[in-house]
This record gives C-alpha cells, structure tokens and sequence, in this order.
C-alpha cells in the first residue's frame, strides 16, 4: 500500500511505495501499470522541483509519450529512462544532499534481458528516501 505524502510548498502529494509492488503489479498487468507509475513519478518530481526551485522536469506527459508511442522510433524510450534517473538523482542531491543512485549502470541494466526488472523497484526506493526525507 502506498504512503501519500504533501509535497513541502506544493498543492499536490507524492506517494512513498512499496518498490516490489512497482515490479509485481507490472508484471501483473502486462506493463500497463508502469506507464501509469512513470507518469506518477515524473509529476511528482516536477512538483517537487517547481516547489523547491530545481530543475526536475517539466511535462511528464511526454515522458509516457517517449515510452509508450516513441518506442516506435527505438530511442525516445531510453532517452525518457535515462532523463528520470537523472531527475531521482537531482532530486536526491536536493533532498539528501548526496545520492546513491548509479544512473550509468541502471541505464545499461535496461538493456539486459531479466536483470533489467530489477531497475523500476530501485528507482522507486530511491524515490522513496526523497519523499521519507521531505515528509
């Protein structure tokens, strides 16, 4: 079950969830439930930033839009995937003052078969520590 949480001077909430429920529930529905948590992670790092004054994104729509229709092109995809990581980075350095999120080798994890089902519960826990942080 997850956690709603106010955004620190925002009108909105971010939710603290369960990073093993990312993965199951993808699985579960086919994916379907991934294109819904993307756009739910990148608004929630968008309202954090424009809250705070960092730069973590401005439209999470198209970041579904890279995902979902840009698979059709091969890249926008991976650019989507590696441009969030980057966000939970920026936004870990914000909140934490440090970060423990590897960008490089979760993004080179996407593109190996099994093992990449491992990067969607590692980019919710790290959420995880920015909204536990600012809670």
């Amino acid at each position: 079950m997850a956690l709603d949480i106010q955004i620190p001077g925002a009108a909105s909430t971010a939710k603290i969830r369960n990073p093993i429920a990312v993965l199951v529930f993808g699985l579960i529905t086919l994916g379907i439930y991934h294109i819904f948590w993307w756009y739910f992670i990148n608004r929630e790092m968008v309202d954090y930033g424009e809250a705070n004054g960092v730069d973590l994104g401005d439209n999470p729509v198209m970041s579904v839009l890279a995902i979902t229709l840009g698979a059709l092109i091969i890249v926008p995809p991976f650019v989507s995937v590696f441009r969030t990581l980057r966000r939970i980075e920026r936004a870990q350095n914000h909140a934490l003052g440090s970060n423990n999120i590897a960008v490089i080798l979760l993004f080179i994890l996407i593109f190996i078969p099994l093992v990449n089902l491992v990067v969607f519960p590692v980019m919710q826990s790290n959420l995880n520590q920015v909204w536990e942080r600012v809670s």
